[in-house]
């Protein structure tokens, strides 16, 4: 067993080495260090010089290696966060820094296929044949060189399209406690989206789940216009981080290019926990809830990469899940994605459990650029339905006890009698596709439509 796992250690290590030196090499000092300690998953260098954020060969004693990144130093000491198993690793193995940046191949070979986070085929379809390469921490844009926000983006979702319009080149929370169907609302989108191209990044998550998304949610004709980019929640800390990486630099690629991209990732949650451990690992403080405060830094580095190019170009719409854990809507993970992203859809538990999906809670979610794309008559619908919603969960307790009298409050009373329409116009079947003409029409039906009396 543990020979296998040395056998793939040194094939995933062999491909990041031969990755580094495609690179256009950069002046470095080529001073041999060695490992002096191991502590969980950071290893303590002396001996050599290597900036944040490059990469060095750990040799290995039995002549494997292992590709680690600088993420901190003290003094002459460097800290590494290895990218594959150190399973073998002995103390004094001689560490060499490599010459060049990180940076990663894309093209259009990655289309259909699914790698992991350093751009390695998972899926057993040979070698991916790609010629261009990009940094894998992108190339910041000026924010006001970026193309305004102002066509609507049809999703396919017919309670999105119509009460939380979404805009082309707008940035989503996907903001959900564990099971309440944000993996199948995920792969809806991916699948009912008018995108050029998707790419889904599937961060910490178990390996199951992935299978079950790329075979079930995703399906065949999904994939062939997607790229996954996967990371389980047994990778490394450091291979996690970068698969999220890879998901945002492959977006970017397609971009540039004037491809309308959907970018969808779940999720920003595991992310943020990768950032912790590798910031905890190397001696940074906790801040909010075990969260130091680098993670906090890291979020909307990550996040401003999505969005419109410049004038002319193409556009990123990004969606992203952010696990609320214990349905706590004031998670610190799930508080800081609300103010960094340009609104967000909520999922709610108790409307899962009632049985009507996608188990979105109108109340809770907004869509900040909804206005800017959406028509009057359309806004005014939407709110209209909000209004409703709200007067009736404000009174569920008397309604259900039957202390409720009918006529004290007319409006309420419109409210009670709507419910069943509008339950039924939020609910949609996992196979079920609606444009945003159809879904717009049928919300102004459930406005219009009277009731008896």
């Amino acid at each position: 067993m543990d020979d296998a796992i040395n056998a793939l250690s040194q094939q995933v290590s062999d491909r990041l080495v031969q990755s580094c030196s495609k690179i256009p090499p950069k002046p470095s000092i080529k001073v041999t260090g060695r490992l002096v300690r191991v502590v969980g998953m950071t290893l303590e260098v002396v001996g050599t010089f290597a900036p944040v954020g490059s990469r060095c060969l750990v040799s290995h004693p039995k002549g494997h290696s292992v590709v680690a990144e600088v993420v901190g130093f003290q003094q002459d000491r460097l800290f590494l966060m290895p990218i594959s198993r150190t399973h073998g690793l002995a103390p004094n193995a001689k560490v060499t820094p490599l010459e060049g940046g990180v940076s990663v191949p894309v093209g259009e070979a990655m289309l259909g296929r699914v790698i992991n986070g350093h751009g390695a085929p998972l899926d057993g379809k040979g070698e991916l044949k790609t010629s261009a390469w990009v940094s894998l921490v992108g190339e910041a844009i000026n924010p006001l060189d970026r193309a305004p926000i102002e066509q609507p983006l049809d999703v396919g979702i017919k309670a999105i399209n119509a009460l939380l319009t979404l805009g082309r080149g707008q940035r989503l929370g996907l903001m959900a406690g564990t099971g309440v169907g944000k993996s199948v609302l995920m792969g809806m989108m991916t699948r009912f989206t008018q995108a050029d191209i998707v790419v889904v990044g599937l961060v910490g998550e178990r390996g199951r789940e992935v299978n079950d998304f790329v075979r079930h949610n995703l399906g065949e004709e999904g994939l062939k216009r997607a790229v996954v980019i996967a990371s389980p929640a047994d990778d490394p800390p450091l291979m996690r981080l970068h698969a999220a990486m890879l998901a945002t630099a492959v977006a970017e690629y397609f971009r540039d290019q004037g491809r309308h991209v959907l970018l969808l990732m779940d999720s920003l949650t595991r992310f943020a926990q990768a950032q912790r451990e590798i910031a905890l690992a190397i001696g940074e403080p906790p801040a909010s809830k075990g969260y130091p405060p680098s993670v906090f830094f890291r979020l909307p580095q990550l996040v401003e990469r999505a969005g419109n190019g410049r004038e002319h170009s193409g556009s990123i719409t990004a969606i992203y899940t952010v696990l609320a854990e214990g349905d706590d809507q004031a998670d610190p993970i799930v508080d800081a994605a609300r103010g960094v992203l340009d609104g967000h859809i909520v999922l709610s538990r108790t409307i899962a459990e009632s049985g009507r999906y996608p188990a979105i809670d109108i109340e809770a979610s907004i869509s900040r650029l909804m206005i800017e794309v959406a028509k009057p008559d359309q806004f005014k619908q939407a709110l209209v339905i909000k209004k409703w919603l709200s007067l009736y969960e404000q009174q569920r307790d008397l309604i259900n006890l039957g202390a409720y009298r009918k006529g004290t409050q007319p409006e309420l009373d419109l409210a009670i009698q709507k419910l069943p329409e509008i339950q039924q116009f939020l609910a949609q079947g996992i196979d079920e596709s609606f444009t945003l003409e159809q879904s717009v029409a049928a919300l102004a039906q459930v406005v219009s439509t009277k009731v008896g009396g």
